[in-house]
């Protein structure tokens, strides 16, 4: 049930094309699916002038991008497809980096003759496109993630997923490039997952920049130490730590559920 309703004199102000962002989103989202508002709104403007004025705005409306297409050709909601479009690591100048950086590492596992090097840096690509997803310190479009009739957590699990679709998707593909490895190769995966899951589960107490930045300071200072230790596999990619990710994933995911209704309220002068 809508408990809030925009007031006349806004109504006022969005007739005549006077109402400023970001209330002016918020508005047009709540004329949409409130009678009453839309009733009010018919009294205090000039159907015709509206009428213009919005024929108008629909000319000059941007056209959607061809992903954006996509996916509401696909059944994705207007609003959602735009959100998903305009996440920042799916620009293609995120995609070409971490290709690129990908594309490096995988030489250098060739040059070295050992795969560590790529199953250190490939669980952290994950969790840094997550960190540039969701905040306003880092994501441009952060006013117009806001005012989206979308839930804080919601719009979050969006960007993951597609930020990691687009990332374990680029890992796979540079890891059929090491086939002399076997599945050794695809010990990245549990611990990207693990990454990734802590990073979201403590985002709320640390913001969307710190939370990322301490599991990947800490995964980075556990590799360092597990490769000063011997000259064997490191720990993080032998069988236990292996069940060790899976588990911390499975106990972030847990606690990510139980925190899911704070990401609308996490302190902002922590991102």
């Amino acid at each position: 049930m809508t408990t809030w309703h925009v007031a006349e004199d806004d109504l006022r102000a969005y007739a005549r094309g006077e109402l400023a962002a970001p209330l002016l989103w918020s508005a047009d989202t709540h004329l949409a699916a409130c009678a009453p508002c839309r009733s009010v709104l018919a009294e205090v403007s000039d159907p015709v002038d509206l009428g213009w004025e919005r024929l108008d705005a629909e000319l000059d409306a941007p056209r959607p991008g061809l992903f954006e297409g996509l996916l509401v050709r696909l059944g994705v909601a207007d609003h959602t497809a735009r959100l998903l479009a305009a996440t920042p690591v799916l620009r293609r100048s995120w995609l070409a980096a971490v290709v690129f950086l990908l594309l490096t590492t995988v030489g250098v596992v060739h040059s070295a003759g050992s795969p560590t090097l790529f199953l250190a840096l490939a669980p952290l690509l994950p969790l840094a496109g997550v960190a540039l997803s969701y905040g306003p310190a880092l994501d441009p479009t952060y006013e117009m993630a806001v005012v989206a009739p979308v839930h804080g957590f919601k719009l979050l699990m969006i960007r993951t997923l597609a930020v990691l679709a687009a990332g374990l998707g680029l890992n796979g593909l540079a890891t059929l490039a090491l086939p002399d490895y076997g599945l050794r190769a695809l010990a990245w995966l549990l611990p990207a997952l693990a990454l990734t899951a802590t990073g979201l589960a403590l985002t709320p107490r640390f913001g969307p920049v710190l939370a990322p930045s301490l599991v990947g300071g800490a995964w980075v200072a556990l590799i360092a130490a597990a490769d000063a230790s011997g000259d064997g596999p490191l720990i993080p990619f032998t069988a236990a730590g292996q069940g060790t990710a899976a588990a911390v994933a499975a106990l972030a995911v847990g606690l990510l559920y139980l925190v899911r209704d704070r990401f609308d309220v996490f302190p902002r002068s922590a991102v």
